[in-house]
């Protein structure tokens, strides 16, 4: 019974989102499906509306890292050799082992979902702007994108802000990325309308494309308005709120000073060519880039296919509570043995 409810989740969301916008599903749905495999741009299918059909469930999970690295510098693509290796690296660390003495270990490899491929083209970073391939970070933005992958699992747990937002099962943040599971994001369209759905924190964008000012209240997902550009949806989001704590990746941390542009161009049935661009002057020196192929399939990046299923993480949320509670009894641990050496 759980399991035909979680999986009633994002079907759920997508009907709510259809009958807001006032869409109607009947007709649509086989219509939209119809994609010639290897479509060239000006024949992939299009809907009933007649705008570029993005919908499905798509990823972009891949072992190739988001800024190249050091032993890869200058060097934009890998031989064919090089990319065997590492995703037969990848595929070897898809096993259980046992956790560091002290450490209490994390999930076994059942529940995590990483991709054993390279991207199609096996360049060396996803940024493709700078074409070092790297962040272009201030020296600010540099030490706090240290601090915070530093304190993973090391953080200061006087209170729940200690733990990530992550954590604390309230984002990641933008834009479409990946981690080491849940990793599918759902598109849905209507007229005058474009919903994203992230499977992690269930996070749900639902973008405007008529033009209509961006809210005046600030939003963790920045009140995000879209446009098309020819056959490429254009996503602007601005007047982004922060939050309070820390964040697991400091360049994914949102504040009213970012601006995020994403594109997503259909080019064949399998295959939606991303690309977001990322400005925040109180992190980066100047605007940044990165570009990868979203696929609906699954397989081909080597995680699993099949639908969304409801990433109820707040319910299942053991991991704050007991952290906390074990920093407090550490603290008491630690005052115990104090009043004893005296």
């Amino acid at each position: 019974m759980r399991r035909f409810l979680s999986r009633m989740g994002a079907s759920a969301v997508a009907i709510a989102f259809v009958s807001l916008v006032g869409a109607p599903l009947a007709g649509q749905t086989a219509t939209a499906r119809k994609i010639t495999p290897g479509a060239k741009n000006a024949d992939v299918h299009r809907t009933p509306w007649g705008d570029p059909d993005l919908q499905g469930i798509w990823t972009g999970s891949t072992i190739t890292p988001l800024e190249r690295p050091e032993k890869f510098a200058g060097k934009e693509f890998l031989t064919e050799a090089e990319a065997a290796q590492l995703e037969k690296e990848a595929l070897a660390n898809t096993v259980d082992r046992a956790p560091r003495e002290g450490d209490a270990g994390t999930y076994n490899q059942v529940w995590f979902d990483p991709s054993s491929k390279v991207l199609p083209g096996r360049r060396t970073s996803l940024i493709v702007d700078p074409p070092n391939g790297r962040i272009p970070f201030t020296p600010d933005g540099a030490n706090a994108q240290v601090r915070s992958r530093e304190a993973y699992g090391h953080g200061n747990y006087d209170s729940w802000l200690g733990l990530d937002t992550g954590e604390r099962c309230i984002t990641d943040g933008p834009p479409v990325y990946f981690s080491g599971y849940n990793n599918n994001y759902e598109i849905i369209q209507a007229p005058g309308y474009v919903m994203i759905l992230h499977e992690l924190y269930r996070e749900n964008r639902v973008i405007p494309l008529s033009g209509t000012p961006s809210a005046r209240i600030p939003s963790l997902t920045g009140n995000p308005r879209g446009h098309w550009e020819g056959e490429t949806l254009v996503v602007e989001s601005a007047n982004f709120r922060s939050v309070e704590g820390r964040w697991q990746d400091a360049w994914r941390a949102v504040r009213p000073s970012t601006h995020l542009v994403e594109r997503f161009t259909r080019v064949d049935a399998r295959t939606i060519n991303y690309q977001f661009t990322w400005e925040d002057p109180t992190m980066y020196t100047r605007p940044w880039t990165a570009a990868y192929p979203l696929t609906n399939d699954q397989a081909s990046r080597g995680v699993t296919s099949g639908q969304l299923y409801e990433y109820a993480c707040h319910e299942g949320n053991y991991a704050a509570v007991n952290i906390l509670h074990g920093a407090r009894m550490a603290e008491e641990a630690a005052r115990k043995g104090s009043s004893t050496s005296k």
